[in-house]
């Protein structure tokens, strides 16, 4: 394998084949900054972006900011934060170069560049991708204000730990300095994440403002910290937003593929389907670049787009990620390509579009056929273990609200609530008949008591509830929880086979 890495200098040399960036590099100027630079915003915002500054806006370059690992940036840096986008298909695979991050920070390294940068003038929005848990909301939705981190950056705003404690210092700062604030546009998978994230901020900055007036703080006066959160609810636009690509881990095969095509090295290029989707709430009181040019939809309300892909597409993922684990498929192709697994998340489709808007236009049926060609894509190779972690983040979005609206309508849910039982199922087999540690959960300490206490399905399952909160405070909690029980005797006796089999009975 080549030693040369992807940079500037080597964009020349690569092959005809090989899309790269459209635009000088060195005349964009940054406009946007993003939180959480993983592999999925390389592959869908930065893409788009990407397809902006081509058609020449190029004041919107991107600033990524790593809130915790500098991995993303120690791979980018040396590549002058170029990387390849590698869209596969069953039958080909298509290399692009994305030239749109201009520069990379690392929170903990340097919490005052990432403020300077988010405090810049020329920054006119931020967008965010750090999953579902690094929002830190409690069981009932709230902010989780018990958390260490919200602690210490309530206690030193100045040097902020969490995308909370970032935001609300830089828009203070901007407040104080007579600086429009930025748009805040959420990338994640939350139900109306924008409204979400507003309420969440809003919250923090009052808990902010409430600590510095009991200290009698004279500078208040003369900040941007005065009455805050009024700032922040009343001023900030939070549009929600709906963003759908499969984005596999990279693997070190993927890299000396892509290292061969290119002729130079990637040290983290990023894998994709051609499959992408944006749908964005139009309000940017600061301007944005022509998203829609370039296949974004813009509209006055994400919520239909994203209720359908949340229940069909993120609902199907954990489903096929639970049951092919405990079935021993390593991947979403193969789990799917199982008659047994592909019955059920057509059964579960059934189950769940019933809970979808049937005002809004959508098209399930044209969905529900796309999703099965995307779970088909065997050059993809996503893993299960993968699309596993941090249910107890996921499930309340993607199957428990759903499984709750069946169950008012008088309609048993039992697809639905096998999803549930099979992730308690998976957690479970971790050590056992599956690695330890092969998935992970923000509440994996807790989640090992009830299994060590070697407790009934029932009791198993009351815990992990109440654990997690879900379906707190509830109509439809406890049969709910009596039908996830039903599920998990099922799979603790004959496995994903015998719970499967029992669906029909």
């Amino acid at each position: 394998m080549t030693s040369t890495p992807l940079s500037n200098a080597t964009l020349k040399q690569l092959s005809e084949q090989v899309e790269i960036p459209g635009y000088d590099r060195a005349k964009v100027s940054p406009g946007i900054v993003h939180l959480g630079v993983g592999a999925f915003h390389r592959a869908h915002q930065a893409v788009y972006v990407d397809d902006c500054l081509s058609a020449g806006e190029t004041g919107w370059g991107i600033v990524g900011v790593s809130l915790r690992s500098p991995d993303t940036r120690d791979a980018l840096a040396p590549q002058d934060g170029l990387y390849t986008l590698a869209i596969r298909s069953s039958g080909a695979e298509k290399l692009r170069i994305i030239g749109s991050i201009g520069s990379m920070l690392v929170a903990p390294e340097d919490p005052g560049a990432v403020l300077a940068v988010l405090t810049d003038p020329r920054t006119r929005i931020v967008t965010l991708t750090i999953t579902e848990k690094a929002y830190l909301r409690a069981a009932g939705g709230g902010l989780d204000t018990a958390h260490s981190d919200i602690v210490a950056d309530l206690t030193r705003p100045e040097l902020p730990k969490t995308a909370h404690g970032f935001l609300t210092e830089s828009l203070a700062r901007r407040r104080a300095a007579g600086i429009a604030p930025f748009t805040v546009l959420c990338c994640d998978n939350l139900p109306a994440n924008g409204a979400t994230l507003h309420r969440l901020i809003v919250e923090f900055a009052a808990l902010r403002d409430a600590r510095l007036a009991h200290s009698g703080d004279a500078r208040l006066a003369h900040s941007g910290d005065a009455d805050l959160a009024r700032h922040i609810a009343d001023e900030v636009a939070f549009p929600s937003s709906m963003v759908d690509r499969i984005v596999p881990a990279t693997t070190d095969d993927d890299r000396a593929r892509v290292a061969g095509q290119l002729g130079v090295a990637d040290a983290w290029p990023v894998m994709t389907e051609p499959f992408s989707q944006w749908v964005i709430e139009d309000h940017f009181p600061g301007g944005r670049p022509a998203w829609e040019q370039f296949g974004v939809t813009m509209v006055g309300d994400v919520r239909p787009y994203e209720d359908m892909k949340l229940r069909l597409l993120n609902g199907a993922h954990s489903a096929i990620a639970y049951l092919g684990l405990l079935s021993g498929h390593a991947t979403v192709d193969r789990a799917f390509a199982d008659p047994a697994i592909r019955r059920f998340v057509d059964a579960l489709w059934a189950e769940a579009i019933p809970t979808l808007p049937r005002d809004a236009g959508l098209d399930t049926a044209s969905y529900t056929r796309e999703l099965a060609q995307r779970f088909s894509n065997t050059a993809l190779a996503h893993r299960t273990a993968q699309i596993a972690n941090d249910g107890s983040q996921k499930l309340p979005q993607r199957i428990i609200a759903s499984a709750l609206e069946r169950l008012e309508d008088g309609v048993r849910p039992a697809h639905l609530s096998l999803v549930v039982a099979a992730w308690i199922a998976a957690c479970e087999a971790r050590g056992k008949t599956l690695p330890a540690g092969h998935f992970t959960d923000p509440l994996d300490a807790a989640l090992t008591v009830p299994g060590a206490r070697q407790l009934s399905a029932t009791e198993t399952v009351a815990s992990i509830f109440d654990l997690a909160g879900f379906a707190k405070g509830q109509p439809g909690g406890e049969r709910l929880m009596e039908l996830t029980a039903n599920h998990l005797e099922q799979l603790r006796r004959g496995g994903p086979a015998a719970a499967l089999a029992a669906l029909g009975s």
